[in-house]
């Protein structure tokens, strides 16, 4: 199975450029999440905000298009667009506009993404480990040589979530995952400068390792049950929301 790695140069240095569509899907998300367009309120007509944005009314409307799709926005032909509710009304997109833009994010979004991720990742690691026991151990093989600086252990423990999706055969797990990488990749650093994080991380691998070696399911469930409490509490540490 084919597995790719976060810390890769190219995934950090290199990203395509950007469609007119795209740049301006971004500058209204900002004013979505800035208040300029807050939510229930209706954009200006299509014409005034081209041409406040600096582009032509069918890149405008490519950009509403995307918007629609993710739940940022509502389109009816003949009325205003109005601005939705994005924490009620929008999608996984949301999810990953708000990884992109977390100078922007909601109260306390962090510890609820790790609630998230604590009623998701106890599951989807004991089906990994009955699953797929052979290439999870494969890939814990690499902790042994995990340099203890925050950056390598951000990376290691996005790969090894990854990797646990993937093995699990359930591929939602890995879609709503992937939905806050950036932000992940972004914040893990700061959670791992904790010594004592870094440490109950190492010794989550270990046990986990084991557990797969035994097949045991129920142990690796409750192992990561564990670690994802323990992240809880590391995280407030940090004093970000």
């Amino acid at each position: 199975m084919t597995t790719y790695q976060s810390n890769s140069p190219d995934n950090q240095s290199w990203k395509p450029i950007q469609k007119p569509a795209e740049i301006v899907e971004s500058q209204l998300i900002v004013g979505i999440l800035d208040g300029t367009f807050p939510a229930n309120s209706h954009l200006p007509a299509e014409r005034v905000l081209a041409e406040s944005l600096g582009v032509t009314r069918p890149t405008l409307r490519e950009a509403l298009q995307r918007l629609t799709r993710d739940g940022w926005v509502e389109i009816h032909h003949g009325k205003p667009t109005r601005v939705r509710d994005y924490l009620t009304e929008g999608n996984l997109g949301v999810l990953n506009a708000l990884a992109e833009h977390s100078d922007f994010s909601p109260q306390n979004f962090v510890p609820n993404l790790l609630s998230v991720r604590l009623a998701m990742a106890p599951m989807y690691a004991k089906l990994a480990v009955e699953n797929a026991p052979t290439e999870l151990l494969a890939f814990l093989e690499r902790r042994v040589a995990l340099d203890d600086s925050p950056r390598a252990f951000a990376d290691f423990d996005w790969s090894l979530h990854h990797t646990l999706t993937i093995l699990s055969g359930n591929p939602i797990f890995v879609l709503i995952l992937n939905g806050f990488k950036d932000l992940y990749l972004n914040l893990a650093p700061v959670y791992f400068t904790i010594p004592d994080a870094r440490q109950t991380s190492r010794f989550f691998y270990d046990e986990l390792a084991k557990a797969t070696k035994t097949n045991d399911t129920l142990k690796a469930k409750s192992l990561t049950e564990s670690i994802m409490h323990d992240s809880l509490t590391y995280w407030r540490q940090t004093h970000i929301d």
